[in-house]
């Protein structure tokens, strides 16, 4: 595995190393224990854009595959990580799917070890950020095509890529996508019992417990100011992490990866506050933008069948785009993370599309 020396500061939280329990290193440490697990042929590297910025990214590629050449001929799949998430969390993942293809994956602009520059307040700059900067990282990396495969605020931005650049995306594939649909207005007095609307589950708590945050400072701020408290809490309000890849890992390997991967400078935080109406809903929701992608893209959705993400809004998606392929995939059993949920089934629906494009 090829690395590069850790070269980001924390600019600007310099004296909070001592009272928070992370740093760089930390997390570097700590991915580097997830990322032992790979079986296959690893290449970890930082790849520098025009702005200087550093995108950490891994390649995985099948160290059994005969004909390499033949395995570099195929459309790669690359996959990005949702909200607070990072490469660490696609462990289950990346050997399965780079039987016939390499498999990209990378942390977004502000989250992981990438580059945690500043961004705009405004909704549409910040969604722009990200986007071009996964458009400088594919031209860096020499990327002619891919399948584009998005979880959560990952699926939001991988659309926004696709709107743009859609002659870079053989089929985009959105897990648990975020930020569709509009926020709902509130009922009018006296309509409560009207029509015939099925509720879907309700968010969990923990998603209620950072709305609430939300509205006051960037999302996950209550890790950064517990301190030496931060890695319980993440403890406390995550303990499915632990649980999904409890055979992997039988201590907190996978809660401290989540803690140091938020406990840094907010940077992708703080992109994220400027494009959402609050943390379930975007300020520019993708169902108002996804009759732009071209009818000749084909799309797929999957949802886990007990998310607190509506799959209905998959049913839309074919709606706004009746002369496209659109597909919709609900994987029972699973939740709002759907590859560390069920990673058996989804790794199966994943690379059959995979299989489907080449």
């Amino acid at each position: 595995m090829q690395d590069e020396t850790d070269t980001e500061a924390d600019s600007g939280w310099s004296w909070l190393p001592s009272w928070r329990p992370t740093s760089m290193s930390l997390l570097k440490s700590t991915e580097a224990k997830i990322l032992a697990c790979i079986q296959n042929d690893l290449w970890a590297r930082f790849v520098t854009l025009p702005t200087q910025d550093r995108i950490w990214t891994l390649t995985v590629t099948n160290r059994n595959f005969r004909k390499a050449a033949e395995q570099v001929s195929q459309t790669p799949l690359v996959m990005v990580h949702g909200f607070g998430g990072g490469v660490g969390l696609w462990i289950r993942n990346l050997d399965p799917l780079c039987r016939s293809r390499p498999v990209i994956t990378f942390d977004l602009l502000g989250f992981g070890r990438s580059s945690r520059p500043h961004f705009p307040s405004d909704p549409t700059q910040a969604e722009e950020r990200s986007v071009s900067s996964i458009e400088q990282w594919r031209q860096a990396l020499g990327l002619e095509r891919m399948i584009l495969l998005g979880h959560s605020l990952g699926g939001y931005l991988a659309t926004s890529y696709a709107i743009q650049y859609p002659e870079r995306v053989s089929h985009l594939i959105l897990v648990d996508p975020w930020g569709f649909p509009e926020r709902p207005q509130p009922l009018a007095e006296g309509s409560e019992g009207q029509g015939s609307e099925v509720k879907r589950p309700a968010p969990p708590r923990w998603v209620k417990a950072m709305a609430s945050v939300l509205t006051m400072f960037n999302p996950l701020a209550v890790i950064r100011a517990a301190g030496p408290w931060g890695p319980g809490l993440v403890n406390r309000f995550r303990p499915d992490f632990k649980r999904k890849f409890e055979d992997l890992f039988d201590d907190d390997t996978m809660t401290q990866y989540i803690y140091h991967c938020n406990a840094q400078s907010p940077s992708g935080e703080v992109g994220f506050r400027a494009m959402s109406e609050s943390l379930g809903w975007a300020k520019r929701p993708m169902l108002q933008r996804v009759h732009l992608l071209p009818p000749s893209l084909p799309v797929t959705l999957l949802y886990g069948a007990r998310s607190w993400v509506d799959s209905s809004t998959g049913l839309r998606v074919g709606q706004l785009r009746p002369h496209s392929y659109t597909s919709v995939v609900v994987i029972e059993g699973a939740s709002h993370h759907v590859y560390a949920d069920q990673p058996e089934e989804f790794n199966r629906v994943v690379q059959n599309i995979c299989d489907s494009v080449d």
